[in-house]
């Protein structure tokens, strides 16, 4: 096997490839890609093309049968060792279930605005992804994406792609998420999504994304979303966020909590820290219902109040140890929930 191409075709492939591939393996051949008849460390032959000078032509060339690959360009050469190609395993084999179209502002839009609530507790390894799935709501077919962590919970839906309903509830690991969100970035042409209930494979071009799925259940997200919180607060979004960045200044690192005092049309914010003291800020705010103290995670309010498009932001209430629901307004696509602190 010989090969010859140049550095940037080869780079711009490696720049897909290697980013899926685990630095540490147990399993050494998972740690190499496959390349014509044979695989090579991925991290390793990606260092090595991102060095080389650009506009250099790069010479892959197998050498007998000792398992070793020679890579030549210009007066620098390298010899890498090999696994079979026959060892590394093949995802794409199986089939398909469900088949459709997806515009990149939509895939992008389930993406954003639930990745962030992604838990990273290995545990608990059923929410260490996104949940996708098909439900009816309100008549109609929505295609739903679902993140929480157990103290937030992030969820959009999108109108059901032609092909799409009666998806199975599936969940797409962390990993796969991640790659999603760089390939689908500046893309125009609509990505093919396919899903079995073991995987998933996305078509972005002449780029194409297998992944397996989580194998777990996800829990039943329904139950926390809050339905008779009857308490409405309208804030002006960025002077919201603005101030609660502020106030945070203070926290300490065990714990981010910052107490919201709200009545009459005016919030208090404000942060103790025994350690290094205390900030307070007061806002204008809309809202007409009894007096209310809640605290909440700073850095996660902060996560939603970058989800949000509006200059406002609607939250309802219930009381101080009860989940709140956060929208850009009434019957937004994007709904978040978050559960609050003692402060």
């Amino acid at each position: 096997m010989k090969v010859t191409l140049e550095r940037a075709a080869l780079l711009k492939s490696l720049g897909h490839v290697h980013r899926v591939v685990e630095r540490r393996n147990t399993i050494p051949i998972l740690s190499n890609e496959a390349a014509a008849s044979t695989t090579l460390p991925a991290h390793t032959l990606y260092d090595i093309v991102r060095k080389l000078p650009d506009g250099a032509q790069v010479s892959l060339e197998a050498m007998g049968d000792g398992g070793q690959l020679q890579l030549r360009s210009g007066r620098s050469r390298f010899t890498l060792q090999t696994l079979p190609d026959g060892d590394f395993p093949d995802l794409a084999t199986g089939e398909f279930s469900h088949e459709f179209m997806l515009a990149p502002a939509d895939l992008k839009k389930l993406i954003d605005k639930t990745q962030f609530a992604i838990s990273n507790e290995e545990t608990r390894y059923y929410l260490n992804g996104i949940f996708l799935h098909s439900m009816e709501e309100g008549g109609e077919t929505v295609l739903r994406a679902v993140a929480t962590d157990g103290h937030r919970l992030a969820r959009v839906e999108i109108a059901c792609p032609k092909g799409a309903a009666g998806v199975p509830g599936v969940i797409v690991p962390r990993k796969a998420v991640t790659e999603t969100q760089k390939l689908v970035e500046g893309l125009s042409e609509d990505v093919k999504v396919e899903l079995s209930t073991t995987k998933i494979r996305l078509t972005f071009g002449d780029v194409v994304l297998t992944s397996k799925l989580i194998d777990g259940t996800f829990p039943d997200y329904m139950r926390v979303i809050p339905a008779g919180n009857d308490k409405r607060l309208i804030v002006d979004r960025a002077p919201f966020a603005a101030a609660v960045d502020r106030v945070s200044t203070i926290s300490s690192d065990r714990g981010r909590a910052v107490k919201l005092a709200i009545a009459d049309g005016r919030m208090t914010l404000s942060v103790t820290n025994p350690e290094s003291g205390s900030a307070q800020e007061e806002l204008d705010v809309d809202y007409d219902s009894a007096p209310l103290d809640i605290g909440f995670n700073a850095r996660y309010l902060l996560d939603i109040m970058e989800q949000l498009d509006s200059d406002t932001a609607l939250f309802k209430l219930a009381d101080p140890g009860s989940p709140t629901l956060a929208q850009d307004r009434e019957g937004a696509s994007a709904l978040y929930v978050l559960m609050p602190m003692r402060v």
